[in-house]
């Protein structure tokens, strides 16, 4: 399987998923003109790697310094995802990385944690 990368642009984060390290990557700003069309192959790739094998660790990096709320939608169904496959005897961990500046990074961060339930979701604050 090859890992998943994707360029960010203005508009649309750097994913950068690593098969072989679990370690997977979003960096940048979210507001695609077509969200379901950006994080399509990005479910697509997760589906197919969870496919393959249950027992895997995986950390999830976010960080994400603006997004719109189709991109909330995109990152949410991302979560559950996650969680769904963590249900499943995989080791899920998702770390929300936020400016010590944005407050509201911080808020984004707390109502994603309210709603993912099970899934370890930690809030990691990034110095300025």
């Amino acid at each position: 399987m090859e890992n998943l990368i994707i360029s960010g642009t203005e508009s649309t984060p750097e994913i950068n998923f690593n098969h072989s390290s679990g370690i997977f990557e979003i960096r940048g700003e979210s507001y695609p003109e077509n969200t379901a069309a950006f994080y399509a192959p990005v479910y697509e790739w997760l589906n197919n790697y969870f496919a393959q094998a249950t027992g895997k660790s995986v950390t999830l990096n976010v960080e994400i310094i603006y997004f719109n709320s189709s991109s909330s939608k995109a990152l949410m169904n991302l979560f559950d995802l996650l969680s769904e496959v963590g249900s499943k005897g995989n080791a899920i961990s998702v770390n929300w990385i936020y400016d010590e500046d944005n407050e509201s990074g911080l808020e984004y961060g707390e109502e994603f944690k309210e709603d993912v339930g099970k899934l370890e979701f930690n809030l990691v604050v990034k110095n300025s």
